[in-house]
């Protein structure tokens, strides 16, 4: 196989589904998880529209499973022996509020989005370090530089995400292999959509967080017009993938670097009045 490899996670739906395809369209020989093989059917469906179904190959991978993995990495050493380009993409979105968050809840959701991302890449370091070559591209979030109330969960798990890419660069840039962080802003996946959550407690009746809650459902959609093309993201991943020397971050979406820049430099006090007042302004 002469072709470039790479793996995505999570690629029924979303970001995942959508950097396949347009990898495999660039010429990559794609292998593409999901936890679930009965959930591959739009993703089998998009590369036929694009005539790129043999440059997929769909993998069953929980990445919160050992064994899972194990078996994962296995298949990819002895079919194909090396990797290009790994993109940590797996993850949900978890909402509500500290209270009423419980440890089992916020144990999960860091168990996808954290030590999921970690194992999968600790799984394939090996054989990139021995490469001398390769790009690992994690998926974080403005969620990972810029904080949000009700929604803790994610964004803890998006902040663990970036301070542990940063390690990961520097240990790797001896060995050839670049580490990178894309961090989109609001775009049109069903992240946010009912049962992805983790935590529903705070929009219950006798929550004392429901006003708030609420509060935060209605700014969330009512941007929701203005939330992006996925495919934007789809395709900055492919651009940077046979990048030879990508930055660390790349942040992408609508007021995305303004509000990480205004985040930086305006005092906490002003910072935080501003994201209360929109909040709950009428």
């Amino acid at each position: 196989m002469n072709d470039k490899i790479a793996i995505v996670t999570g690629t029924t739906s979303g970001f995942g589904l959508i950097t396949s395809i347009e990898l495999a369209r660039k010429g990559y020989t794609v292998f593409a998880t999901v936890r679930n093989s009965s959930k591959s059917a739009d993703l089998i469906q998009e590369a036929r529209k694009y005539g790129v179904e043999s440059k997929i190959i769909v993998h069953v991978l929980d990445v919160t499973d050992e064994k899972s993995i194990q078996t994962f990495q296995s298949r990819v050493i002895e079919d194909v022996g090396r990797v290009d380009v790994l993109i940590n993409n797996a993850g949900f979105a978890g909402a509500g509020f500290v209270e009423e968050i419980s440890m089992e809840e916020y144990r999960k959701q860091f168990e996808t989005n954290v030590f999921g991302v970690f194992a999968v890449t600790k799984a394939f370091l090996p054989l990139m370090r021995k490469q001398g070559q390769g790009c690992i591209i994690n998926i974080s979030s403005i969620s990972g530089k810029v904080a949000f109330p009700g929604l803790s969960p994610y964004i803890a798990s998006k902040h663990a995400i970036e301070g542990w890419s940063e390690s990961l660069r520097l240990e790797m840039q001896p060995f050839g292999v670049k580490v990178v962080l894309i961090e989109p802003g609001s775009y049109k996946t069903n992240i946010w959509s009912p049962g992805k959550q983790v935590a529903v407690e705070s929009m219950k009746s006798y929550s004392p967080y429901q006003d708030y809650m609420q509060s935060i459902e209605r700014y969330i959609g009512h941007g929701e017009d203005s939330f992006g093309d996925p495919l934007e993201v789809a395709k900055k991943i492919a651009e940077i993938a046979g990048k030879k020397n990508p930055k660390m971050r790349y942040p992408i979406g609508r007021g995305v670097k303004a509000s990480i820049l205004l985040k930086n430099l305006l005092p906490w006090r002003l910072w935080e009045k501003i994201i209360i007042s929109k909040l709950f302004e009428k």
